[in-house]
């Protein structure tokens, strides 16, 4: 079938390292000065900030370093920090060793509840002259730089001379930790040389709850075309299934609660580096009627189900953004399509049977009422064709939508995202949560800031968080989770858009700064919706005070995000 052959062409044989890899060189200057401090040869290591990605080239500043780390907790929140590693000779087999976190009598955070990785360099570029991210592009017309962005999973490398090696550490608190203060160290090794820093994290007496059970309605559209590509392994077989699952295990921990499936080919006009394959077979038979095959859509719903993502099941989708539709067609015996605008007769013959059809089988699935056929950036008239159709088939059939603010069709849409800097007016984001409506904000390539491009701010990316909250947002929507590019490992950049836009993971799989960040957001995200429910001596008031400097996003304009944070998240943790 058209899909399978789509996907094999495109197929880059490769094997994702387990182990180390090279990255590209890093085209900017060296500042050699930056090495100047650094007098002796000893191993060099230092507790950093999760604010600053730290250039490999160049030496940090050191007075800007620290030898011990303090942070505060909630009872199962994950906290980070770095440990920046410098040198000035090459360290051979550099392994970061974490302990157990010792508290009050028997208490203790494990070692097991510990981890670390090494942050690892990727190619990026910048923003377009006019401050967006958006368009085709050409690397040479971009100033492109390596950034401190991915997680390694390897734990232990080389780090030659000269050479800055940060390490992202993290700290997943147990739910059952007593409340107290907890002690541990990192420590950092290179032959027989050593270097401990000491750490120490108080647990407060809140509970954060497990990911499953935050309401904050994250949807990262995965890509599985991308998966089989990487992996190199047939589309939808045991191994391509076996090769996804670390990477939506992940993203059921960050607190995801839509499944991206497509139901035609090519949804977005192949605009990423693998086209969406359609997950359901569509054939025209000779006689003219048409059968519906559901074995890819419905395995791939219940594997992520099974993985704990189960909230919504998005559809994409009846208004691609070129307008064709792909089926096969028994009578000439091969794949074809139809290009047809919404409202044409041609559309309406071609989608009201696989509605009505697709309907009975999501009933009998028991998947109906968290189903959505979903469309983004779509015009108003389309929506309005495409909305005539869907009622016909079950007029409680959902509807989703990431684009502009349509008031006209707004009480159509179970699920609406608006872009950033379009926001729902105060009196229909009111109304609609109150109805129990996702009702969520997204970036894409349009914003300069705050955004999640490999060369944004990091604290970008936990700001969303604090705006969803804010501006009374349920969440927030990225139209990428893994649309990895040609060689995501060592290049973030892509034809279009600006560096990074098109994924938050690494294959591997490997996590992110900007990842880990986005669920430090979602986090303080959560603890403030307790806290307010909880309302103890006049907490919600206080915290109506605390966001009100998120909800302008022009006024990240003035203002990183970085020092937002920083003074609320101080004042949160006290609450």
């Amino acid at each position: 079938m058209l899909v399978l052959l789509a996907l094999q062409q495109n197929v880059w044989a490769q094997s994702i390292p387990s182990a180390d890899y090279q990255e590209l060189p890093d085209p900017r200057p060296v500042n050699k000065a930056s090495w100047d401090p650094v007098k002796d040869s000893r191993l060099h290591a230092a507790f950093g900030s999760v604010d600053i990605r730290y250039e490999k080239r160049n030496a940090p500043d050191y007075n800007a370093l620290a030898q011990t780390w303090r942070t505060k907790a909630w009872k199962g929140e994950r906290v980070h920090t770095q440990v920046v590693i410098w040198t000035t000779r090459p360290l051979t087999a550099v392994n970061i060793i974490n302990g157990p976190l010792k508290g009050a009598g028997n208490a203790s955070i494990p070692a097991s509840a510990v981890t670390t990785g090494f942050v690892r360099y990727v190619m990026t570029d910048e923003l377009n002259k006019d401050g967006s991210g958006c368009g085709y592009r050409k690397p040479e017309n971009f100033d492109s730089s390596l950034v401190a962005d991915g997680i390694d999973i390897i734990n232990k490398r080389d780090i030659a001379a000269n050479t800055t090696q940060p390490v992202w550490l993290s700290i997943q608190v147990p739910q059952g930790t007593p409340a107290g203060l907890y002690k541990g160290a990192v420590v950092v090794k290179t032959g027989k040389e050593t270097t401990s820093l000491p750490y120490e994290i108080e647990v407060v007496n809140h509970t954060l709850p497990a990911a499953k059970d935050w309401k904050f309605h994250l949807d990262l559209w995965q890509s599985p075309d991308a998966v089989a590509r990487m992996d190199n392994v047939k589309p939808w077989s045991a191994a391509h299934f076996a090769a996804m699952k670390p990477y939506m295990k992940m993203l059921a921990d960050a607190g995801q609660k839509c499944i991206t499936t497509t139901i035609i080919y090519d949804p977005w006009n192949s605009q990423t580096e693998d086209v969406y394959g359609s997950m359901v077979k569509w054939t025209k038979k000779k006689d003219g009627s048409w059968t519906y095959d559901y074995s890819i859509f419905d395995k791939w719903v219940q594997f992520m189900t099974d993985l704990g993502i189960s909230k919504e099941i998005n559809c994409y989708s009846m208004i691609p953004w070129n307008l064709k539709f792909y089926y096969y067609d028994e009578a000439s015996g091969k794949d074809t399509l139809l290009i047809a605008k919404p409202g044409s007769p041609e559309y309406t013959a071609h989608w009201q049977p696989m509605l009505v059809d697709f309907v009975k089988h999501l009933k009998a699935k028991g998947w109906f009422n968290k189903t959505t056929i979903a469309m983004d950036e779509r015009p108003m008239a389309d929506m309005q064709e495409a909305l005539t159709l869907i009622r016909k088939a079950d007029k409680d059939f959902k509807v989703s939508l990431a684009g502009s603010y349509h008031a006209p069709i707004e009480p159509e849409l179970y699920d609406f995202c608006v872009a950033s800097k379009e926001p729902f007016p105060d009196e229909v984001l009111k109304a609609r949560v109150a109805k129990g409506l996702p009702t969520t904000f997204y970036t894409c390539c349009t914003e300069g800031f705050p955004n999640t491009f490999t060369f944004s701010p990091s604290a970008e990316a936990a700001y969303m968080g604090w705006h969803a909250a804010a501006k009374g947002y349920t969440g927030y929507l990225r139209w990428a989770y893994n649309c990895w590019v040609k060689r995501p490992l060592q290049d973030s950049r892509f034809r279009a858009w600006a560096a990074g836009d098109t994924y938050f993971v690494y294959p591997g799989p490997r996590s992110s700064i900007r990842f880990e960040r986005l669920v430090e957001g979602i986090q303080d995200y959560e603890k403030m919706r307790i806290l307010s429910a909880e309302n103890t001596a006049g907490t919600a008031a206080k915290l109506e005070t605390l966001l009100q400097p998120f909800k302008d996003i022009n006024a990240l304009k003035t203002i990183p995000a970085a020092n937002l944070l920083k003074d609320a998240r101080a004042v949160l943790n006290t609450l």
